[in-house]
C-alpha cells in the first residue's frame, strides 16, 4: 500500500499501485485534466508511471517549467511523425528541447523547403486533433535494434549500439508511429495544441562537419494561445531590433568575406566603442583595478602550462614563428598571472586588481558566427583579482556592487538581474575542503547582497566554482554577460607565489571577472536593448544643430564649436535642404538632440530644441541648453564628465 507525499506535505495512502495521473485524480478533477507528468522522488516520468513503494510525488502540469519541457519534446516528436507520414524516405535521428522551443534533424536527400513547414505543421495539428495515445515501452537493447533496423532508420541503430549492453530501451509510440527516446511525454498528442514550426537549417550528424549533413526543422510550442502569440510578436520586435540591420542603417560597423568573424568598426560605431571603453576605464580606476597591456601572440607553451591548449585548442589560431609554435590568445588569464609573476609579491599587494581590455580570438565554427553576438576577434573588459583565500567572499561582494553600477548606468533594471552560482563538476581539480571554501564564500556573498540566486549542481568550471550574471533586456529576453570565477589552480600551474605575514610563500587564488562580456557582444545587446535609441552620453553624435537656410550657416557653426570644446559630440547640419528633411532624418539616426538655427535664432542669439522624441522644448540659450544635456547625461551615467567621454580611442 503506497503511501504518496505531496509537495505540501500532506500524504495519501492507496491499497494498491497507482499511476501519477490516478493520484492526480484523486486530488481533483482538474488536476487530473492538466496532469502532464509528474515528479516522482526528484525522477520526472509519465503520467502513466505506476508507483508501488511509498514516495514524495508532485504533479507536473503546463504551468510548471517541466511541463513546458514535456510540451516541447514531445511535440518535437509530432514533428517527427507528421515528417515521416508526408515524407516516408525522412529518416529520423535527435529531436531535442532548447530555449524557447525544439529542432529535429532529418536524413532527407532532398531537404525541406518552407512550402514543406506549411504542410507538415498542418499535418501534425491533424494528428494532435486525433488525440492519438502516447505509451512508453522497454525493448532489450537487441529487439530494438531489430526493430528501427527494420525500420530503416540507420541513425537510430547506431545510437542504440552505443548503449550499453543489457540496458533496457526507451521507445515511445503514439499510433503507428514510434520512436527511440527517454521521455517523459504527453500522455497523448491532444495535449499539443500551440506551436508553430520557425525555419529550416542544416546541420552535420553529431555536429562533426566530416559527417553527413541533415535538415533542421526548428521549432516552438507553449501551453497556451497566449504565449504562443506573445513569443511570435517578441520575434518580430527582435527582428526589428536586430543589431546587424540596425548597424547598417545607423553606419556603426560591417562584416565581410575576407575577414570573417572581424568587425569592421564604422566612425560613428568606434565612437560608441571607445566612449565604452573610456567609460568602463574610468569605473576600474574608481574600483581600484590597475590597468595593464599583454601580448596578443604568445608561445603555446603557456597555453600548454595553463591547461587552456588541451581544453581548447580546437578553437585557439596557431602558426609557426622561426619553428616555434605560436598562439593567438583566446584568452588574458595566463598573460595575467605573467604580470603577477614579475618580482616578490607580498600580502600586503593583495588583492591586487589588474585589468585589460584584451584583444583576443578563438576559431569560431563559421555557422556559429552572428553578427556582434558571435565573432572571431573580440575584445573583453577581462580583469583578474590575486587575493588571500580569505579576502574571497569581501572582493565578489565589491565586484558584484561594480557589476550593478554599470549595469544601472546602461538601463538594465536591477530586479531583473539573475544570479546562478555554479557548482563543482565530476571533473575538477583541488581538494574538496578548496571546493567547499569557494563555493561557501560566493554563496555568502550572494546572501549577504540579499540576492536571490540559483545553484546549477555540477556546472562550475574544472577549476572552481563561478557566478553568473544575466540582464533582461526591454523586450523580455536573457543575456548571460558578467561572471565571476574562484580558481585555485591556475596561479599555482603558472608559478604565482606571494609571501604571506610569516613570511613563507603561498600560492594566490585567483578570481577571474568580466561585467561586460565582450565589447562587440555587449554593443549587440546593448544596440537591440535600445533599438539604437542611446542614451544621451553614450550616442556617437549627442547633438545636431541644423540650419533652416544657408545664411545661418556662420551661426550653427559657432553653437557647434562652443559645444565641441566643453566635450560634447556634435555635428553641423548646413545642407542645402528643408528643415523638415533634416529633423527626419536625424531623427532616423536615433540623434538624442536636435537643435535649428532659424533668422530669429540667430537675432535673440537662442537655438530652438528638439527631443530625439519629437517633443519640441521651445527656443533657449546655448548655456541653457547645455545645463539640460549634462542633466539629461547625469540621468544614465552617475560618474558622468563630458570631456571623458569625447570618443577618443587609444
Amino acid at each position: 500500500m503506497p503511501v504518496i507525499t505531496l509537495p505540501d506535505g500532506s500524504q495519501r495512502e492507496f491499497c494498491e499501485p497507482v499511476s501519477v495521473l490516478d493520484v492526480a485524480e484523486s486530488i481533483g478533477a482538474g488536476l487530473a485534466k492538466a496532469c502532464l507528468a509528474g515528479r516522482v522522488d526528484g525522477v520526472l516520468v509519465d503520467a502513466d508511471f505506476v508507483i508501488n513503494t511509498d514516495v514524495g510525488l508532485s504533479v507536473v502540469t503546463a504551468g510548471d517549467p517541466e511541463g513546458l519541457e514535456v510540451i516541447r519534446h514531445s511535440t518535437a516528436h509530432l514533428l517527427a511523425m507528421a515528417t515521416q507520414d508526408l515524407f516516408p524516405q525522412a529518416q529520423v535521428t535527435i529531436g531535442p528541447v532548447i530555449e524557447d522551443g525544439f529542432y529535429y534533424d532529418f536524413a532527407y536527400e532532398r531537404g525541406f523547403n518552407t512550402d514543406d513547414l506549411a504542410r507538415i505543421e498542418q499535418r501534425m495539428q491533424e494528428l494532435a486533433r486525433q488525440n492519438l495515445t502516447v505509451k512508453r515501452q522497454l525493448m532489450s537493447r537487441a529487439q530494438a535494434l531489430e526493430t528501427f533496423d527494420a525500420l530503416g532508420e540507420s541513425y537510430k541503430v547506431e545510437i542504440i549500439r552505443e548503449l550499453p549492453e543489457g540496458e533496457d530501451i526507451s521507445v515511445y509510440k503514439q499510433g503507428d508511429w514510434q520512436d527511440l527516446c527517454r521521455g517523459p511525454h504527453v500522455p497523448s498528442t491532444g495535449r499539443l495544441r500551440f506551436f508553430k514550426l520557425m525555419r529550416v537549417a542544416g546541420a552535420y550528424w553529431r555536429g562533426d562537419a566530416s559527417n553527413t549533413m541533415l535538415t533542421r526543422i526548428y521549432g516552438t510550442a507553449w501551453s497556451d494561445k497566449k504565449s504562443l502569440q506573445a513569443y511570435l510578436e517578441r520575434l518580430q520586435e527582435a527582428e526589428k531590433r536586430d543589431h546587424r540591420k540596425l548597424g547598417k542603417r545607423l553606419d556603426l560597423f560591417h562584416f565581410q568575406e575576407e575577414a570573417p568573424g572581424m568587425v569592421f568598426w564604422h566612425p560613428a560605431g568606434w565612437s560608441l566603442y571607445s566612449t565604452l571603453q573610456q567609460y568602463m576605464r574610468n569605473k576600474q580606476t574608481a574600483y581600484g583595478y590597475q590597468e595593464i597591456r599583454t601580448p596578443a601572440l604568445v608561445d603555446l607553451s603557456l597555453w600548454e602550462k595553463s591547461g587552456h591548449a588541451e581544453k581548447f585548442g580546437d578553437d585557439m589560431f596557431t602558426l609557426d614563428s622561426g619553428g616555434k609554435a605560436m598562439a593567438l590568445k583566446p584568452m588574458n588569464c595566463p598573460c595575467h598571472v605573467q604580470v603577477f609573476r614579475q618580482g616578490l609579491r607580498s600580502y600586503k599587494d593583495l588583492p591586487l586588481r589588474l585589468a585589460e581590455f584584451g584583444s583576443c580570438h578563438r576559431n569560431e565554427a563559421s555557422g556559429a558566427l552572428h553578427g556582434l553576438m558571435r565573432v572571431r576577434g573580440f575584445v573583453q573588459d577581462d580583469a583578474h583579482i590575486f587575493v588571500t583565500e580569505e579576502q574571497i567572499q569581501s572582493e565578489v561582494i565589491r565586484f558584484i556592487d561594480f557589476l550593478h553600477e554599470v549595469y544601472d548606468d546602461f538601463g538594465f533594471e536591477r530586479q531583473s538581474l539573475m544570479y546562478k552560482l555554479s557548482t563543482r563538476p565530476d571533473q575538477r581539480v583541488g581538494s574538496d575542503s578548496m571546493w567547499d571554501k569557494s563555493e561557501k564564500a560566493l554563496a555568502l556573498a550572494l546572501d549577504t547582497l540579499e540576492l536571490p540566486w540559483q545553484e546549477l549542481p555540477g556546472e562550475g568550471a574544472f577549476y572552481g566554482p563561478k557566478v553568473e550574471f544575466s540582464l533582461k533586456d526591454s523586450i523580455g529576453r536573457v543575456w548571460q554577460c558578467g561572471t565571476v570565477q574562484v580558481d585555485f589552480c591556475m596561479p599555482g600551474r603558472l608559478g604565482a607565489e606571494y609571501v604571506d605575514a610569516q613570511g613563507e610563500r603561498q600560492t594566490p587564488v585567483m578570481l577571474h571577472r568580466a561585467i561586460l562580456g565582450s565589447f562587440e557582444r555587449f554593443i549587440g545587446i546593448l544596440i537591440e536593448h535600445c533599438e539604437g535609441r542611446f542614451p544621451a552620453w553614450l550616442a556617437p553624435v549627442q547633438v545636431v544643430v541644423a540650419s533652416i537656410a544657408e545664411r545661418q550657416s556662420a551661426y550653427v557653426q559657432e553653437q557647434v564649436n562652443k559645444l565641441q570644446l566643453a566635450g560634447f559630440r556634435v555635428q553641423a547640419d548646413l545642407r542645402n535642404e528643408k528643415i523638415g528633411l533634416k529633423i527626419r532624418q536625424r531623427t532616423l539616426e536615433r540623434v538624442p538632440w536636435i537643435l535649428v538655427a532659424g533668422d530669429k535664432e540667430v537675432q535673440t542669439g537662442t537655438l530652438a530644441v528638439r527631443e530625439r522624441s519629437g517633443e519640441k522644448l521651445g527656443s533657449m540659450t546655448l548655456e541653457a541648453f547645455q545645463r539640460l544635456l549634462e542633466a539629461d547625461i547625469a540621468r544614465f551615467s552617475r560618474q558622468w564628465n563630458p570631456v571623458d567621454f569625447l570618443g577618443t580611442s587609444e
